[in-house]
């Protein structure tokens, strides 16, 4: 039997990054992954390929609807599908090389198969090729990421009915499209397919879409994708869904009424959960909780000493780079270090267009919380860059505490908002102050001058508006 000093079970962005520390701080490391290219969901069907969509769509709507406003003109303007997926297939796989190009300079051994607890320490491999080895590990971490949650009386099958991993690889630009769910994902892919020319509906439960982040977030992207061309229908229940011969048919439950909603895609995308099938994690006596996530202490450690847990199988935002952040932090805890992970300065993207970005509290929150705050508030239609851009939807948003100026949360709608809110989360980690912000020179004409008048607005007064 083969001996390591760390097990990883998933080779995804926490468990391939945990992988190289490891190695890195001298551990003999192993990493086992269903799939042959790791990268896990973030690379093979998650985060990469949606960006490498959006990014493309975006480009051919920018040429079709901006480029004239630059003085710009096409006598004719076109896409190819086609040319859009093999691109994205392209990136995935360059990104794939180059992990595992890290794991053979880091002498880290990958398994391509599925590992399942014999017992605390010890790992049963099927691998890809059918046979069985078993391997021994003073530590296990577990790395599985999460999966698409699925509706009863909604059957998916990829092709009409599809997650995330189905509309990522649509081969004819539907024309018409339902989302199931008014989140990042519905969002992001709903963008994609309403840019190529789809007719997108949003379906969601809530009165409002992306019901988790601050309220004006919220109102500002619902408003600029209307301007996009996306329909919203709020305050609808699902029930069930159907193939029929030209498409999908959505039945849904609005205003105690019953409705039928018809399309020719039906994209289901109300949120993940933890993946922990097939682990025998019972043989091991890992304690899992309501929601179904491994149950872990402040150091990652499972209810078994010596079995670890990070990422989306665990609690916290299921974001790629929190899992890098776990990742690293249960590598250096394993090696007898102080990993650490703030998880209020842990900033979140939303890559429509343009951009939605936040980190910290949401103003609904501090409500709810009872803490006193004031707010500061900047428009991009009144920063220099997004005039010259023509990029002036949106605005920054700053929340402090009222009596310290500390920074509690910030808020994004604007171009390269996934960018400009490092400087925030930064803000954040090093508790600086509103004022601290406003005192620093930021380029002129950049869009970061916006987060500069936001600081001072929530201080003191903006000095452009």
């Amino acid at each position: 039997m083969k001996n390591f000093d760390l097990a990883i079970i998933g080779g995804g962005p926490g468990g391939y990054v945990c992988a190289i520390k490891a190695a890195q701080l001298g551990k003999k490391v192993v990493c086992i992954d269903a799939s042959e290219r790791l990268g896990g969901t973030c690379l093979n069907r998650g985060c990469i390929p949606s960006k490498a969509l959006l990014h493309s769509s975006y480009k051919y709507y920018d040429a079709l609807n901006h480029f004239n406003h630059f003085g710009i003109s096409f006598e004719k303007i076109s896409f190819s599908l086609d040319e859009m997926m093999a691109r994205k297939e392209r990136i995935k796989d360059t990104l794939g090389k180059g992990i595992s190009g890290l794991f053979k300079k880091n002498g880290i051994v990958h398994y391509n198969g599925i590992a399942s607890f014999n017992s605390a320490n010890t790992l049963n491999i099927r691998l890809k090729d059918g046979a069985d080895e078993t391997i021994e590990a003073k530590n296990i971490v577990i790395a599985t990421g999460s999966e698409p949650i699925l509706l009863p009386g909604i059957e998916v099958d990829e092709e009409k009915i599809v997650t995330s991993t189905g509309a990522l690889s649509l081969n004819t630009v539907p024309q018409r499209m339902v989302v199931l769910g008014g989140g990042v994902i519905g969002l992001e892919l709903g963008s994609v397919w309403a840019r190529l020319g789809s007719e997108v509906t949003i379906v969601e439960y809530s009165s409002r879409v992306l019901s988790t982040m601050d309220s004006d977030i919220s109102r500002e992207v619902e408003k600029i994708l209307l301007k996009q061309g996306i329909n919203f229908m709020h305050g609808a229940k699902a029930i069930s869904a159907s193939n029929t011969q030209n498409g999908v048919v959505l039945k849904i439950e609005r205003n105690g009424a019953l409705h039928e909603i018809e399309s020719d895609i039906l994209l289901v995308s109300v949120g993940r959960k933890a993946y922990t099938r097939g682990l025998a994690i019972e043989k091991a006596g890992i304690e899992l909780d309501h929601k179904g996530k491994i149950k872990i202490d402040s150091n990652f450690q499972t209810s078994v000493p010596g079995i670890y847990a990070i990422g989306d199988v665990v609690h916290g935002p299921m974001l790629a780079h929190k899992a890098e952040e776990d990742g690293i932090a249960v590598a250096e805890i394993i090696s007898g270090q102080a990993g650490h992970v703030n998880y209020n300065a842990v900033p979140s993207v939303i890559y429509i267009h343009p951009e939605v970005a936040s980190v910290g509290k949401s103003e609904d929150e501090l409500i709810e919380s009872g803490v006193e705050y004031k707010v500061g508030k900047f428009p991009f239609i009144a920063n220099s860059r997004a005039r010259t851009n023509d990029e002036t939807d949106g605005f920054v948003k700053i929340l402090a505490c009222k009596h310290t100026d500390t920074i509690l949360g910030a808020h994004i709608v604007g171009t390269a908002a996934g960018d400009m809110i490092s400087e925030l989360a930064m803000s954040i980690e090093f508790k600086a102050s509103s004022e601290d912000i406003a005192r620093i020179s930021h380029s002129h004409p950049g869009f970061s001058e916006a987060i500069k008048e936001a600081a001072f607005a929530t201080f003191a007064k903006a000095i452009h508006i």
